[in-house]
C-alpha cells in the first residue's frame, strides 16, 4: 500500500496554492545556532578527600532564549518555517527542558544504588504544559496527574502508571551500605562512687576517671559478605590502693566477617538496586525520546494550526476586499440609477457580514501566534516580542511520495522504534529480577561468622597499690606490661592475647508471611505487566492502521477540495463576464467570490488535515526524529548542531 507523505521545503517563494492564498512572497531563512550550558550527567568530581561532604550545586535554569529566534525576525514579524519552529522548540520548549532534567535524575540514582542505597525511581511520564494543537488545556482535557505535570505516574518508584501496580520493585533482603563507613567515639568519664565497705576498695570513696577511644570501619560487598573492623582503647585512673595499675591502658581488635549463605547469598540480591538502576537509566533516555517525539508532533500540529489560521485570514481579508469594492460599484451604479437600491443594501449586508468574519479569523490568529511563540520560547517578558506576528513560510506539496510500504512494514516500524514498547521490555526486565530476588528473601536467614580479636594490657604501678593491706594478702608490685598505648597497640597486633571464632546464625521466621505474600504479589504484577505489554503491541497495530485511514482520508479530501475551489473560481470568473455583458447582477457575482471564498477555506482546512494526518503517521510509526533529522544529542543538550 504506497502512503502518501508530504514534503516540507524552504524557499523563496510559496507553492501555488500558497501563493492563491498569500498572493506575495515568502522570504528566504537563515538559521543561527547559541549553545547552552549541558545538564551533568553525574554528581561532579572532586579529589579533594573533604569534597564527599560538602554539597553539589546545579545552576539556575537559563531562561534565555536562543539566538536563532532573533535571527529570524525581520521588519517587526517573526518569519517561521517548519524546521525553525522544530529547532527553537528543542532549544526553548520548558517541556522538553522540564523532562531533561529525568536523564541526569536517573544517572545520579544510578551512583545512589552503587553506593547501597534504595533506587528512588524515575519519571517516565509525558510532559504536557504547553498549550496548543489539542494539548495542555487548549482544545483537550488537562494534562496528566503524574510527577512534574505528566500524563503518567513515576516509573520504579512504587507508583505504577497505565493500571499498572509496582510496589515490589526491589523486593529482597536487606542491602548494606557498599561505601566505607569508618566510625569513631572518644569521651572521658570522671565518677566519684561512695563505698559503702571500705575493705573492698580501700579508701571511703572511689574516685574513677576513664577514657574511651573506639575507632570502627565497616563495608559490604556485592557477593553480601559484610566486613567489620573495631579497635577499641581504654584508659584508666583510680584512687583504690587495691588497683596494682593506675592508670590502666587497655586495647582490643576485632576482625569480624559476615557471609550470608542462603537469604541474601551471592551478588543477585545485592546488586538488584544498581541492576534496576541501569535499567531505568534506559528508560528514563527513551522516555525522554518519547517527550521528544510527543513535543516535535505538537509543534507540528501548532505549526499547521498556524498555517491554517494564517491563510484563513488572508482568503477572509481578500473577500472583504472584494465585498468592499463590490459595495463601491453598487452605490456608484445606483447613482447611475442602474441597479434598483436592494442591491446596495444586499452589498453593504455582505460587507458587513464578511468584516466580522474578518474579525473572527484575525482573532484566532492571533491565538495561534500565540501559542506558538509560547511554545518556542522560555519566557515571553519582552512586550515586542509578546506583540510580534508570526509568518508561516513553509509550504505543503501533497502531491509527494516520502513513504511507501504495506500495513505489516509500517506495523513491524513501529514495534521497533515506538520508545514505550521499549520501555514496557526494559521495565520487564525489572520484574524478574525482582521474581529472584523476592524467591531468595523467602529462605531462611544463615549467616556464617569468622572472627578474630586481639587483646592488650598496660600501664603503669600504682604508688598506692598494697597500702594498708594485710601482708601477704597482695602479689608482689610487679609486672611485665608496657607502660604506654605504644607498647599495648603493638601487643593487639602481635598475636599474644589472640581470640578466634567460628560460628553461624540462624533465623527462621514462622509462618513467613510478608515475605510470602510480596513474593507472591511480585509475581502477579510480573504477569500484569506481560499483558499491559501484549496490549501495548495491539494498541500500536490500531493506531498505525488507524493513521494510514486518515492520511488516506485527507488526501481524498484534499483531492475533493481542489475540485471544488476551481469549479467556484471557474463559476466566478463566467459570472464576472455575466455581469460585463449586462446579463448578470453584481449581487450574483458578489455570492459566486463568496462561494470561492469558501471552496478556499475548505482547501486550506483540508490540507492542514492532511499535513496533520502525515504528522500523526509518523507518530505512530515512531519514525518523527528520524524524518526530521533530530540528534537526541542535541536534545539532551538543549543545542542543535545543525538545524
Amino acid at each position: 500500500m504506497a502512503v502518501h507523505a508530504t514534503r516540507i521545503r524552504r524557499g523563496a517563494l510559496a507553492l501555488a496554492t500558497m501563493v492563491a492564498f498569500s498572493g506575495r512572497p515568502i522570504p528566504a531563512q537563515n538559521t543561527a545556532v547559541v549553545s547552552a550550558p549541558a545538564l551533568r550527567l553525574s554528581i561532579p568530581h572532586r579529589d579533594a578527600p573533604w569534597a564527599a561532604y560538602l554539597p553539589s550545586r546545579v545552576s539556575p535554569p537559563n531562561l534565555t532564549n536562543s539566538g536563532l529566534l532573533d535571527s529570524l525576525v525581520r521588519d517587526g514579524k517573526l518569519y517561521l518555517s517548519l524546521h525553525d519552529a522544530i529547532t527553537l522548540a528543542l532549544e526553548n520548549n520548558l517541556d522538553i527542558a522540564i523532562a531533561r532534567y529525568n536523564i541526569p535524575i536517573a544517572a545520579v540514582d544510578l551512583q545512589r544504588a552503587r553506593g547501597g542505597g534504595v533506587t528512588l525511581g524515575v519519571n517516565t511520564g509525558i510532559v504536557q504544559n504547553t498549550p496548543g494543537a489539542g494539548v495542555g488545556g487548549i482544545g483537550a482535557a488537562p494534562s496528566g496527574a503524574g510527577a512534574g505535570g505528566t500524563s503518567g505516574g513515576a516509573g520504579g518508584a512504587g507508583a505504577g502508571a497505565s493500571g499498572l501496580v509496582q510496589s515490589t520493585l526491589g523486593t529482597g533482603t536487606a542491602v548494606s551500605s557498599f561505601d566505607p563507613i569508618i566510625s569513631g567515639a572518644f569521651n572521658v568519664d570522671h565518677q566519684v562512687l561512695p563505698v559503702i565497705n571500705e575493705q573492698i576498695y580501700g579508701v571511703p570513696t572511689l574516685n574513677t576517671v576513664t577514657t574511651n577511644g573506639d575507632v570502627a570501619y565497616r563495608q559490604a560487598f556485592a557477593s553480601g559478605t559484610r566486613l567489620t573492623v573495631l579497635l577499641y582503647n581504654q584508659r584508666q585512673s583510680a584512687n583504690s590502693p587495691f588497683f596494682n595499675l593506675s592508670p590502666s591502658l587497655s586495647s582490643t581488635f576485632e576482625f569480624k566477617v559476615t557471609q550470608p549463605l542462603l537469604a541474601g547469598f551471592g551478588f543477585l540480591p545485592n546488586t538488584r538496586y544498581i541492576r534496576i538502576a541501569k535499567n531505568n537509566q534506559k528508560i528514563s533516555n527513551l522516555a525522554f525520546k518519547a517527550q521528544v517525539i510527543a513535543t516535535v508532533t505538537q509543534i507540528e500540529n501548532l505549526y499547521w494550526d498556524l498555517f491554517n489560521a494564517y491563510q484563513e485570514e488572508q482568503v477572509k481579508e481578500r473577500s472583504l476586499q472584494f465585498a468592499q469594492q463590490s459595495y463601491s460599484n453598487a452605490q456608484k451604479q445606483f447613482g447611475l440609477q442602474a441597479i434598483p437600491e436592494m442591491d446596495v443594501v444586499r452589498s453593504e449586508t455582505e460587507v458587513a457580514k464578511r468584516a466580522q468574519d474578518v474579525t473572527v479569523a484575525k482573532t484566532n490568529l492571533q491565538l495561534q501566534q500565540l501559542l506558538m511563540k509560547n511554545a518556542l520560547t522560555k519566557n515571553l517578558n519582552d512586550p515586542v516580542l509578546l506583540a510580534m506576528p508570526v509568518i508561516p513560510t513553509s509550504e505543503i506539496d501533497t502531491g509527494a511520495v516520502a513513504v511507501q510500504g504495506d500495513a505489516g512494514e509500517l506495523v513491524q516500524t513501529a514495534m521497533q522504534d515506538r520508545p514505550e514498547l521499549a520501555e514496557s521490555k526494559i521495565d520487564l526486565r525489572n520484574h524478574k529480577l525482582t521474581l529472584k530476588t523476592a524467591r531468595n528473601a523467602l529462605l531462611p536467614a544463615v549467616n556464617l561468622v569468622a572472627y578474630y580479636a586481639g587483646n592488650a594490657l598496660g600501664g603503669q604501678l600504682n604508688p598506692n597499690y598494697g597500702a594498708g593491706a594485710t601482708p601477704g594478702a597482695l602479689p608482689p608490685n610487679t609486672t611485665n606490661l608496657p607502660n604506654g598505648f605504644g607498647g599495648v597497640l603493638r601487643n593487639a597486633f602481635n598475636n599474644s592475647g589472640q581470640e578466634y571464632f567460628v560460628g553461624g546464625e540462624v533465623q527462621i521466621p514462622i509462618r513467613n508471611r510478608v515475605a510470602k505474600a510480596d513474593q507472591y504479589r511480585a509475581e502477579l504484577e510480573y504477569r500484569q505487566s506481560q499483558l499491559f505489554q501484549q496490549q501495548l503491541r495491539k494498541q500500536i497495530l490500531i493506531e498505525v492502521e488507524n493513521a494510514q485511514y486518515s492520511l488516506e482520508q485527507s488526501r481524498a479530501r484534499v483531492d475533493s477540495a481542489t475540485k471544488a475551489r476551481d469549479l467556484a473560481q471557474k463559476t466566478f470568473q463566467i459570472t464576472q463576464q455575466e455581469q460585463k455583458l449586462g446579463s448578470g447582477s453584481s449581487f450574483q457575482t458578489l455570492s459566486a467570490q463568496h462561494d470561492v471564498s469558501l471552496a478556499e477555506s475548505d482547501l486550506v482546512t483540508a490540507m492542514t488535515a492532511y499535513e496533520k494526518a502525515r504528522v500523526q503517521l509518523e507518530l505512530t510509526t515512531g519514525t518523527t526524529l528520524e524524518e526530521h533529522h533530530i540528534s537526541m544529542e542535541d536534545a539532551r543538550t538543549g543545542t542543535v548542531s545543525q538545524p
